[in-house]
């Protein structure tokens, strides 16, 4: 299909988008979100939530909706009440607190991110000094920082490495927080290791696998890509790192919006091709949404890049399985 011009047939270039797949819900996110609507059913409004469930604007105002109340500490919830600990996990302090306060605690901890609480507490227990590469103020750092604070130091991205001073060289070992980029986190490792040659790795990777293919995907289809729109909230950090990704990746321009209505139609006014993801705490209601927007602005012709299919589910907190099989039994 073309116009003419001056005589010529001259093409018009096809727009399209490339939907990046595998996004949206990991099995965590899902978990954590199930955790809290499976409470409200279970227990009734209202269910209090430690710090947002999950990082996404649109999924925390839907839970308010819903009966659950968001506070930052224990200390604001009510004495005696059912208490949810977010995906992101907590320090054992805060498991402390919640039983002085006689609170019903619901873990939903991601069990990606538990698992680094246990390495961070088994090589704590053989003397380590733990070099947990992350983001400072992040929720899972702070987790996992409480489960053993006298070994832990933060590494903060490969800057952060000159700072790192550690007890004995030889008895060192790198964790990372779930959800940074596999490229920076590998460049810190590597600059931690030519200053640190007797450096251990974890026993199986740190970033968890959602992360890890949802910026695969990212890396497959960006140099194809004028603009690279990624759904997810800012304080997501999977979210941010994914545009970084696919930026770095050849991406001309990439933009992290939590709805449709923020796409900018200037973003898009020289594109041709524009990728399409979302972090790993956003609904698909919210994709669905974008792609509609795009079809509005000229972009009808969706295409699914897909590089691997995720199949893991992870079950729901025992304490709540155990109270929902008690209800179904009487």
């Amino acid at each position: 299909m073309g116009r003419r011009y001056d005589g010529r047939v001259i093409e018009t270039p096809r727009k399209r988008v490339l939907l990046a797949k595998p996004r949206g819900y990991c099995a965590g996110v899902d978990r954590a979100v199930q955790t809290v609507e499976e409470a409200l059913k279970l227990y009734g409004a209202p269910i209090y939530v430690r710090k947002e469930i999950v990082h996404n604007k649109h999924v925390v105002t839907t839970l308010q909706a819903k009966g659950a109340i968001f506070v930052e500490e224990n200390e604001e919830v009510p004495e005696g009440s059912t208490v949810i600990f977010s995906a992101h996990g907590v320090a054992p302090v805060v498991h402390d607190q919640a039983r002085e306060r006689n609170l019903k605690a619901i873990d939903a901890t991601c069990p990606l991110v538990t698992k680094v609480h246990h390495e961070a507490k088994r090589f704590a227990a053989e003397d380590y000094d733990i070099l947990l590469i992350g983001h400072e103020g992040h929720e899972e750092v702070i987790g996992t920082s409480g489960e053993a604070p006298e070994h832990i130091q933060l590494v903060d991205g490969p800057e952060g490495v000159d700072a790192v001073t550690v007890r004995d060289p030889s008895k060192v070992v790198w964790l990372s927080q779930t959800t940074l980029s596999v490229d920076e986190t590998m460049e810190t490792v590597a600059k931690l290791k030519e200053k640190l040659p007797l450096l251990q790795s974890p026993p199986s990777d740190d970033i968890c696998y959602a992360t890890q293919n949802r910026q695969q995907v990212m890396k497959q289809i960006a140099p194809e890509c004028d603009v690279i729109l990624v759904v997810g909230s800012r304080n997501s950090s999977n979210s941010v790192r994914m545009v970084e990704v696919a930026v770095n990746a050849g991406a001309r321009q990439g933009h992290l919006i939590d709805f449709a209505h923020e796409i900018d139609p200037g973003w898009l006014a020289d594109a041709t091709t524009v990728g399409l993801s979302s972090g790993a705490s956003v609904p698909e209601e919210l994709v669905t949404e974008v792609l509609a927007r795009l079809a509005e602005l000229g972009f009808a012709d969706v295409e699914e890049v897909v590089t691997v299919q995720e199949r893991l589910t992870f079950s729901l907190p025992q304490e709540l399985k155990r109270d929902m099989k008690a209800a179904a039994a009487s």
